[in-house]
C-alpha cells in the first residue's frame, strides 16, 4: 500500500487488527494476523512464533495468528483480544522508541498488502440514520417519508458477501436497466447500460467475534461480547438500477456490484475512552433493544472525492455517528439475532448511510447534489452530480478526534469504466 499519511490514527492506544503478507528483500510473510503503530506494521504471527504470547496457554495463538483471515481470533473470548493488544503495547512503548521488535515482525506500512481482514458469510445493510430516509425518500419519491418501523427497531436487508473487497480494490461501473428517459405521456424508455448515477455511501462496519448460535437470543446490553470491532464500510450504489428495482422487495443490481472495507478492524477496547449517550427513544422499545446509557460512540467521518486527473480532492462530507445515528452498534447485532438468526465470526452488519442534519454532512452524492440536480463543485474545477470513471472515493474516520491516537485509517476505491457488453 502507498504512504497514507495517517500514522496519528494508529497509536499504542488503538492497536487494531488485520490481515497482511509481504515479500521484502529475503524476508518473505504470507498472509497472516497484523496490527499498526504509526508507520509500522507488525506481523503477529511472528511474535506468537518467537514465544512473545506463550502467556496465553489456552489458545493456540501460534497457529490462530498464522491464518489468513481473522475469523479464529475473533471468535476467542475478549480476555485473550485484551491480553494480545497488551502485549503488544508493552513491547512497543510509545510506538516512535524503545520497541523491542523481533526482527522481521516490523515493517513499514507503504512495505506492506493489506487484504479482507475477514471470510464474510452474512452481510446485513441496516438504515439507522433518520435524516437519510427523510431525503432519501424525497428525492426519489417526492416525499420524505419514512419506514412505519424505523423508530421501533433497526431496519436492514440480507446484503451480499461475493462482492465485498478490501480497501483500494478497483469498482467497476455496473450494468443494468434502468429509466433513461419519459415521453410527454410519462412513459418509461428503459434500458439495458452502465450506470449514469453511481454513488458511494459513507456506513460503519461492525463485525462479528464470538459466534451466537441459531435461535439464541442477544440482549443489546450483552451485544459487546459478541461484536470484535468496527470498520469503514462504502456500500457503493446505482442510483438509476435502484430507484426501478427496488419496489418491493429492494434493491438488487443497484447494489450488488461492490462493497469497499477498510482493512483495520478498531476494537470496542481502543473505542471505549469515546462513549457517548444514545439517541433519545422517540418510541417505546422492546426489552431486547434497550439499551440505557452510554452505547453510542463519538466518530467524526470525511468522504474526499479525487477525480483521474491530478486536481486535488474535495471533501464532499463531514458527518459524525453521534448526530446521525438512531440506533447503535449493539442494538444492530441484538435485532438481528432475536428472530433466530445465527451469527457467524466475521459476519458484517453495516449501518447505512451515516447522515446528519446539515448539507456537508450528507453522507452520499443522492444527497448532496439533490438526486444531481445540484452538482458539487470541485477544488480545481469541474462539478460532480455523480461519480464519473477515474473518481477515487477516500473515506477516513478518527474517534473522539484527529489528536485521539485512534483512527480507522481509510476505506478506498477507485471507479473503472463498465465492460463493453
Amino acid at each position: 500500500m502507498s504512504s497514507d499519511g495517517l500514522n496519528h490514527h494508529f497509536s499504542p492506544a488503538n492497536i487494531p487488527f488485520g490481515i497482511g503478507s509481504i515479500s521484502h528483500g529475503d524476508i518473505v510473510h504470507g498472509l497472516q494476523c497484523v496490527t499498526r503503530v504509526h508507520d509500522q506494521v507488525i506481523f503477529l504471527g511472528v511474535l506468537a512464533s518467537a514465544g512473545h504470547f506463550s502467556n496465553i496457554t489456552e489458545h493456540n495463538l501460534a497457529s490462530i495468528l498464522q491464518q489468513q483471515t481473522l475469523n479464529a481470533f475473533a471468535a476467542l473470548p475478549k480476555t485473550v483480544h485484551r491480553h494480545v493488544r497488551e502485549k503488544i503495547r508493552a513491547l512497543v512503548g510509545d510506538g516512535k522508541n524503545g520497541a523491542s521488535l523481533p526482527d522481521g515482525s516490523s515493517f513499514p506500512a507503504s512495505a506492506v498488502t493489506l487484504h479482507l481482514p475477514f471470510q464474510i458469510g452474512d452481510f446485513t445493510d441496516f438504515s439507522v440514520s433518520i435524516e437519510h430516509g427523510l431525503r432519501a425518500s424525497e428525492i426519489v419519491f417526492g416525499k420524505g417519508i419514512l419506514p412505519p418501523g424505523i423508530f421501533h427497531f433497526p431496519i436492514g436487508y440480507g446484503g451480499r458477501c461475493s462482492s465485498i473487497v478490501v480497501s483500494e480494490t478497483p469498482i467497476k461501473r455496473p450494468v443494468g436497466q434502468y429509466v433513461e428517459s419519459r415521453d410527454a405521456e410519462g412513459k418509461a424508455n428503459v434500458v439495458f447500460a452502465p450506470s449514469q448515477k453511481l454513488d458511494y455511501e459513507l456506513e460503519i462496519g461492525v463485525v462479528v467475534g464470538k459466534p451466537v448460535a441459531m435461535n439464541s437470543r442477544v440482549m443489546a446490553t450483552e451485544a459487546d461480547e459478541h461484536i470484535f470491532g468496527i470498520v469503514l464500510v462504502n456500500d457503493w450504489s446505482a442510483r438509476d438500477i435502484q430507484a426501478l428495482e427496488m419496489t418491493p422487495l429492494g434493491p438488487l443490481h443497484g447494489k450488488n456490484f461492490g462493497t469497499t472495507v477498510s482493512p483495520w478492524v478498531v476494537t470496542l477496547d481502543a473505542l471505549e475512552p469515546f462513549h457517548i449517550a444514545n439517541t433519545e427513544p422517540r418510541s417505546p422499545q422492546a426489552a431486547y433493544l434497550r439499551d440505557d446509557g452510554k452505547g453510542n460512540y463519538d466518530i467524526s467521518l470525511v468522504v474526499e472525492v479525487t477525480p483521474a486527473s491530478s486536481r486535488p480532492s474535495t471533501v464532499t462530507c463531514r458527518s459524525t455517528s453521534k448526530d446521525s445515528l438512531y440506533w447503535n452498534f449493539r442494538q444492530l447485532l441484538a435485532h438481528q439475532a432475536i428472530g433466530g438468526c445465527g451469527l457467524a465470526s466475521g459476519d458484517l452488519l453495516a449501518t447505512g448511510t451515516v447522515s446528519g442534519t446539515s448539507k456537508e454532512a450528507m453522507g452520499c452524492l443522492l444527497e448532496s447534489t439533490w438526486g444531481g440536480q445540484r452538482p458539487l463543485t470541485l477544488e480545481g474545477g469541474g462539478q460532480r452530480g455523480y461519480l464519473e470513471d477515474g473518481d477515487t472515493v477516500r473515506f477516513t474516520a478518527v474517534a473522539g478526534g484527529e489528536d485521539s491516537g485512534v483512527g480507522f485509517g481509510e476505506c478506498i476505491g477507485q471507479i473503472q469504466a463498465a465492460d463493453p457488453f
